[in-house]
């Protein structure tokens, strides 16, 4: 059985991949901080707003992407005494405060887009759509790097600020172009709503995904009842209750609960097969299940533990 069971210490998603996702995030770091310094002095020299929105967004997400890192460091840490759980929350610390960061940026973009829209200036839009094409470029290979290695919602983050990056790129790009064929000036600030648009969104819900996790919310991919159920049709469970579902940093989930059991089929057994069928099931790997004969609960109801 005690293969089935897991290692107290062995927490889901624990410094397994650290060691990579910290180098990914290192390379995206350098990769973007370059070229932020070129959009800046492009936006600057061209006088496009959607230029430097999206250089002040790729201003923010240097920032975010040290505060990944330094979070995705810190998470490797094993437990401890102190803290049995580990680090792994320091990243969706980090999760929340770059979702923040990325709301509170683009409703700057906005307030500007619409001081521009009052009055739209000269765009030297030919600097303009250069810069953002070797901005789409880098964040292409950036995006690259990130993509098939999102651990949990803090390399999500910094995937998203990446992500961000490339439409934002993109946006520049079409309005440099809409600016060359048709001479429309007010195309500049209205790609950088647009970029803005898209950013809020993601940001958003990766805000409301980090507070579930630090409110110890079920993960969305799983369903608290269709678990329950799989545990009460283990032979020998007559009951189910006190079920938690909840994980540390948005990814592996854990799993304790309280089984009423007869005495029909041997404990051992009963912990052995629910173990197995919420591993295979649901891709639960790090369970705490307390066996109680049918009277426990009585004794537990008087408030004995």
């Amino acid at each position: 059985m005690e293969d089935l069971l897991p290692d107290p210490f062995a927490l889901p998603g624990n410094r397994e991949n650290g060691g990579s996702v910290t180098r990914r995030l290192g390379g995206v770091l350098v990769l973007t901080l370059g070229y932020t310094v070129a959009e800046v002095v492009g936006g600057l020299l061209t006088n496009s707003l959607a230029l430097l929105a999206d250089a002040g967004h790729m201003m923010i997400d240097n920032a975010a992407l040290a505060l990944a890192l330094v979070a995705a460091r810190f998470a490797r840490r094993p437990p401890d005494p102190a803290r049995t759980y580990g680090y792994q929350r320091a990243e969706i610390l980090a999760a929340l405060a770059n979702g923040v960061l990325l709301v509170v940026i683009c409703l700057f973009i906005f307030w500007e887009a619409w001081k521009r829209l009052q009055a739209p200036p000269e765009v030297a839009y030919g600097l303009m759509g250069a810069v953002a094409g070797g901005g789409l470029l880098v964040n292409l290979i950036a995006a690259r790097i990130l993509h098939g290695h999102r651990h949990g919602l803090n390399i999500r983050a910094a995937y998203l600020h990446v992500l961000g990056d490339l439409l934002g790129s993109l946006g520049v790009l079409a309005a440099a172009a809409v600016m060359a064929l048709f001479g429309w000036a007010w195309a500049d600030p209205v790609a950088s709503i647009l970029i803005g648009g898209i950013i809020i969104v993601s940001s958003v819900r990766l805000v409301l995904d980090s507070l579930n996790v630090l409110m110890e919310g079920v993960p969305s991919h799983l369903n608290t009842e269709e678990i329950r159920q799989c545990l009460l049709e283990t032979a020998g469970v007559g009951d189910v209750h006190d079920l938690h579902v909840w994980s540390l940093a948005g990814g592996a989930p854990l799993l304790t609960a309280h089984l009423v059991v007869d005495h029909t089929v041997a404990p051992a057994t009963i912990l052995r097969v629910a173990v197995r069928n919420l591993r295979d099931r649901f891709g639960i790997t790090h369970t705490t299940l307390q066996i109680e004969p049918p009277d426990f609960n009585i004794v537990s109801n008087l408030g004995v533990s």
